[in-house]
């Protein structure tokens, strides 16, 4: 293979298969539980990256069933998002992510830096509950409970809130192992947001301790709302806004 062909196959890992196609990513009847707490301070603080600014004591739990998306198929995704600010606007930290699929693992950490680790999250209705989970292996980490369709949510305030930026820290390490050859501050958008329901209710969430799976160090002290939604939505694609290793 000549030096060009490199250039111009290369995408992604692996060279000549890579682990997903090209973007743009659509998501169909993407299905959120978005249970949403107060937590301790300081342990937010730790985990939050400058230049963003803790906004409130505040993590919004999400469980997410994706069982139609373009290049990453049918999966289920569950973590934890940190309200901040940045230049002073409003926006989401995504803190810690754990799904069952490769092609989003490989994703998302590639283009985007989402912090993907691979575990078992899963999505249900019993009667008149929604109930979702998430296992590392066969530990359990994360038990949350809603009341289904319990009370209509108000969509224009669910679509606001999806309005507001993400922001993710990639890292590529060097390939001598000792240092990051990439360490950015990544911004990204969900667009074309069709929302076809929301729904809120009484709403419960557990953490438990794992050595590998640290949902459990942003500790639950109050749950404050539970919201049960379904859109079609595209995954934006991002922009660096700062570069750690330029300071």
């Amino acid at each position: 293979m000549k030096l060009a062909d490199v250039r111009s196959k290369a995408f992604a890992m692996p060279l000549m298969n890579p682990s997903y196609p090209p973007g743009p990513y659509r998501f169909f009847n993407r299905e959120f539980v978005v249970i949403t707490y107060r937590s301790d301070p300081a342990a937010l603080e730790a985990v939050v990256p400058e230049p963003l600014k803790l906004a409130a004591p505040i993590v919004k739990y999400e469980f997410i069933r994706m069982p139609d998306s373009t290049g990453f198929g049918d999966y289920t995704e569950t973590g934890q998002v940190i309200p901040v600010t940045f230049e002073g606007k409003s926006g989401g930290y995504c803190h810690a992510m754990y799904l069952d699929d490769e092609a989003p693992i490989a994703g998302g950490r590639e283009i985007w830096g989402f912090p993907k680790k691979l575990a078992s999250p899963k999505i249900a209705t019993e009667s008149d509950t929604v109930v979702a989970s998430l296992h590392m292996g066969s530990v359990l980490c994360a038990s949350g409970t809603m009341g289904y369709k319990y009370k209509a949510a108000d969509k224009d305030a669910v679509l606001k809130a999806l309005a507001e930026p993400n922001f993710l820290v990639k890292i590529i390490p060097h390939v001598d192992g000792t240092r990051a050859r990439v360490c950015e501050l990544v911004r990204y958008f969900i667009t074309n947001v069709t929302l076809k329901e929301a729904w809120t209710g009484p709403a419960a969430l557990a953490l438990f301790p794992h050595a590998l799976c640290d949902v459990a160090k942003l500790p639950v002290l109050e749950v404050i709302s539970g919201l049960h939604f379904k859109a079609d939505l595209t995954l934006g694609l991002g922009e660096v806004v700062h570069d750690y290793l330029s300071d």
